[in-house]
């Protein structure tokens, strides 16, 4: 069962299987990253509107090993709304630590420089990739992602690229994937 989602400034498809994203999309410009320098919330919680039986709750994540990773980051948030309802688990994978805080990062990071830079929107699209072997956290069997991917799309250049990193320690961040390959690996026509 997938669910839509809308919040302040994101928007969730969600799926009741894996309970995670299928993918978290955004639309950022300059002036929602200049003003996004609100106090992190870090107050995560399940998401009311899902029904209990498709959704993560926080005793899934406890002691699993794995960090609650935002698909849309708390960091591109601009108001104190969007900043608490970036944590909702409703727009959490679970990741890997050390790459959450590392490469994961710096590909965040390298987003929002890249919007700051660009002349107007820019679309960035975010979701997991689950393999037959991705294992299950918790009581809800929440699904840990093989591969996570960022999409960037330009509407001013129309150019589009992909980050694309495996959820595991010691991942770099490399060059950027194109679109039609990013589709050819998702089987996800995003701008279909």
């Amino acid at each position: 069962m997938q669910r839509e989602l809308c919040y302040e400034a994101f928007a969730v498809l969600h799926s009741g299987e894996t309970r995670t994203p299928v993918y978290v999309a955004q639309l950022l410009n300059r002036r929602t990253i200049e003003q996004a320098d609100e106090k992190r919330a870090d107050k995560f919680f399940a998401d009311a509107r899902l029904p209990s039986s498709e959704r993560a709750e926080l005793e899934d994540y406890k002691r699993s090993g794995y960090s609650r990773g935002h698909m849309a980051p708390a960091g591109d948030m601009s108001t104190p709304t969007a900043m608490a309802q970036s944590f909702s688990l409703a727009n959490m994978v679970p990741q890997n630590i050390q790459h959450n805080g590392g490469a994961w990062a710096k590909i965040e990071q390298d987003t929002r420089r890249y919007v700051l830079r660009a002349k107007g929107d820019v679309y960035v699209i975010t979701g997991p990739v689950y393999t037959s072997s991705s294992p299950s956290i918790g009581a809800n069997k929440v699904r840990v992602p093989t591969y996570l991917y960022k999409l960037v799309y330009d509407a001013t250049t129309q150019r589009a690229w992909a980050h694309w990193q495996a959820n595991r320690e010691g991942e770099r961040v490399g060059p950027p994937i194109s679109y039609q390959e990013l589709v050819k690996r998702t089987g996800i026509e995003f701008f279909g």
